[in-house]
């Protein structure tokens, strides 16, 4: 693997080396072995020799997406698992994804360092650009790592919390997406609303009504407006939609 890497934030890691283990359901499970502990990922690695990337209509420069959960960690995402739904198309698309569990499910600064880790283990794959998608606690998490990271394009946060979301202002005149369920019963709606109102722009605010916090109930729109979104963000023939506020 070359040299050790090591991440930027105020609790930096160096990537010492990489363990791979089995492949599960298209995705490969890794373990980013660094100096303060592991971590442990799945990659769903996009072919750089596909036919959409060979068209010219792949991602170019070559780019990914790191996905991250709540306080709790662990892979999959909420609505039933959106992030490996999603990432298993989006290699069809030239994107490459990493999902990534934390070390310290819950302690905001080792999270942002472990995300950090990530992006800088994407880079080694060749990802100069990396968006960013994280749920509830894990949306902080990505609008802080998002800010202190260059190599990052863009930032989505799922029922995100405010607390460890100040610099969202930041990260303009990257993209912004936020999305919150109308019903959400553990963080409320006024969560993305704020984050919204201090954010610049590009962003778009999305609520779905009649969603809670897992957004289980709105997984058909979830999927749908995520994936139009990092598209957006990556390919150049994806139709644009003006930045705003909708609901679903």
């Amino acid at each position: 693997m070359g040299a050790p890497r090591r991440s930027q934030g105020s609790q930096r890691l160096t990537l010492l080396h990489l363990e791979t283990g089995p492949e599960e359901e298209g995705a490969r499970r890794l373990t980013l072995r660094s100096d303060r502990g592991p971590v442990e990922c799945r990659l769903h690695e996009a072919d750089a020799n596909s036919p959409q990337a060979a068209s010219g209509g792949g991602a170019a420069p070559r780019a990914g997406v790191l996905w991250v959960f709540g306080a709790g960690g662990g892979f999959g995402g909420p609505a039933g698992g959106v992030y490996h739904r999603l990432s298993r198309r989006l290699v069809q698309d030239g994107l490459t994804s990493l999902e990534l569990d934390y070390r310290r499910a819950g302690d905001l600064v080792s999270c942002v360092a472990d995300v950090l880790l990530g992006i800088d283990y994407l880079a080694l794959l060749g990802c100069d650009r990396v968006a960013l998608v994280g749920h509830s606690f894990g949306g902080a998490v990505v609008i802080t790592a998002g800010a202190l990271s260059r190599r990052v394009a863009a930032v989505a946060a799922l029922s995100s919390q405010t607390y460890g979301a100040e610099l969202a202002p930041r990260l303009s005149p990257r993209p912004l997406l936020l999305i919150h369920g109308a019903d959400d019963d553990v963080l409320p709606p006024a969560c993305s609303r704020e984050i919204y109102r201090r954010a610049g722009e590009p962003k778009e605010l999305i609520l779905y009504p009649r969603c809670r916090h897992g957004l289980d109930g709105c997984k058909t729109d979830l999927d749908r407006d995520l994936s139009a979104w990092l598209r957006r963000v990556f390919l150049p023939a994806a139709a644009a939609e003006p930045a705003g506020t909708r609901a679903a």
